[in-house]
């Protein structure tokens, strides 16, 4: 069994539990936040913070995207989100477009996929050689090990959904004229090579698992559930990293409105 055979079951909880346990962990996550930008505690600037989204065409990472920043002021984080590179893009190594959106030190930018797209879309739709994405797999942890030598948290996670509830997901969108279109042919041909994209997120996961760039499984078919474990795995990553590196994080003040 695999790493997304083994991603364990969303526990049974009610949908009042489950938003109370969202709304906990965004008061926790500003807090974490605030400190990490120098804004609260002994106010000096932490390290970047990398929060990367991988994961099945309709798994739910926009939504625990849109949760994991709703409790942020704007001006303390960076969303972007990664499509087929642009034709001058890809006259550049594939990583290049990924430098200028990295965060700097008490920054924090979360990526609505990334630099794993070349071992996952362009491995099964063939846009990269058999020689370029094995290659990358160590390409890609030595990037990883940089950031991380200089200082960087880099959260990655895997946002995982069942073939049925996938299919359910897709009909429903289908369905729906406000949600239409997000559904697109490109979506239902990556469906139809489900297979081939297991395999290679499963390869993807072995090689590039190491201990300062973990990924993270997020069993997705409940939306309620994603949500709040997205958000505490965060708190609990920074939480022990910034302990690690000498800051308070039992500090008295209180999140408030600190951000005027």
């Amino acid at each position: 069994m695999g790493h997304l055979g083994r991603a364990h079951p969303p526990i049974d909880i009610s949908k009042k539990k489950a938003e109370a346990r969202l709304a906990a962990a965004q008061e926790r996550l500003l807090r974490l936040r605030l400190i990490l930008g120098g804004q609260i505690g002994a106010k000096k600037i932490g390290p970047p913070l990398c929060v990367l989204f991988e994961g099945w065409d309709a798994s739910g990472k926009g939504g625990a995207i849109k949760r994991l920043v709703a409790p942020l002021d704007p001006r303390h984080v960076r969303v972007t989100q990664f499509a087929a590179p642009t034709y001058d893009e890809k006259r550049h190594h594939y990583m290049q477009r990924f430098w200028q959106v990295l965060p700097g030190r008490g920054g924090m930018t979360v990526l609505d996929r990334s630099w794993y797209g070349r071992v996952l879309v362009e491995r099964v739709e063939g846009f990269a050689t058999h020689e370029q994405w094995r290659r990358a797999y160590d390409e890609i942890a030595e990037f990883e090990r940089t950031l991380a030598a200089e200082g960087m948290i880099l959260i990655k996670f895997w946002m995982n959904v069942s073939d049925e509830e996938q299919l359910r997901r897709f009909e429903s969108r289908r369905d729906d004229p406000l949600r239409s279109w997000k559904l697109t042919d490109e979506d239902w041909r990556n469906r139809a090579k489900r297979a081939e994209y297991a395999a290679a997120v499963e390869e993807m996961i072995d090689r590039t698992d190491r201990p300062r760039a973990r990924w993270q499984v997020i069993p997705g078919d409940d939306k309620q559930y994603a949500r709040f474990a997205v958000v505490e795995h965060v708190c609990r990553v920074l939480e022990t990293k910034l302990a690690k590196r000498g800051f308070d994080l039992g500090v008295a003040d209180h999140p408030g409105n600190p951000e005027g």
